[in-house]
């Protein structure tokens, strides 16, 4: 007979921060939506204008943050890749030890994991990332970017605030 008992390792899964391992399905969605509407609707580097300071551009990211070796031979893509899955592994593990009410970080942890996976996914499919969110002013850019660099961006910063009012206890 089965037994319908829950194991402690089921108990200290449902106690962890794994249990906010929705919000890097939600974030993955929402980025893998978003890229999918922007290959359906943009043109390769035609901007379309949203607001006087913001556009929606395609563009196609071989390398890392702000294009860093988009130029390389290819091993960009390996070494990309296989440092985001060794990022998700760790974070999986972070989130693994925390506890379910640690909010916050549970939070950054589960952005930046959604993030990592979305970008890795596009570089699996396309040996590239896809960008289209672009700010300027005037003549001046911003580097262009997308939904998973958004989240990586916050639960970094989240992950910084709360080291920093950690060190002031």
């Amino acid at each position: 007979m089965h037994d319908m008992t829950i194991t402690s390792t089921s108990k200290k899964i449902l106690r962890s921060g794994l249990t906010s391992l929705w919000m890097t399905a939600l974030v993955i969605f929402i980025d893998r939506l978003s890229k999918w509407w922007v290959l359906q609707h943009l043109t390769f580097q035609e901007p379309m204008q949203v607001l006087p300071i913001f556009n929606l551009t395609l563009a196609y990211n071989k390398g890392a943050a702000f294009s860093f070796l988009h130029s390389a031979s290819g091993w960009q893509h390996i070494f990309l890749g296989g440092l985001a899955l060794v990022v998700s592994v760790i974070i999986v593990v972070w989130l693994c030890r925390l506890p379910k009410n640690a909010y916050w970080m549970n939070t950054a942890l589960c952005l930046i994991l959604g993030g990592a996976l979305g970008n890795a996914w596009d570089r699996v499919l396309y040996r590239y990332v896809i960008d289209f969110l672009s700010f300027h002013w005037g003549n001046w850019y911003f580097a262009i970017f997308n939904i998973a660099d958004s989240a990586i961006c916050v639960g970094t910063s989240m992950i910084i605030i709360s080291w920093m009012f950690a060190a002031k206890e």
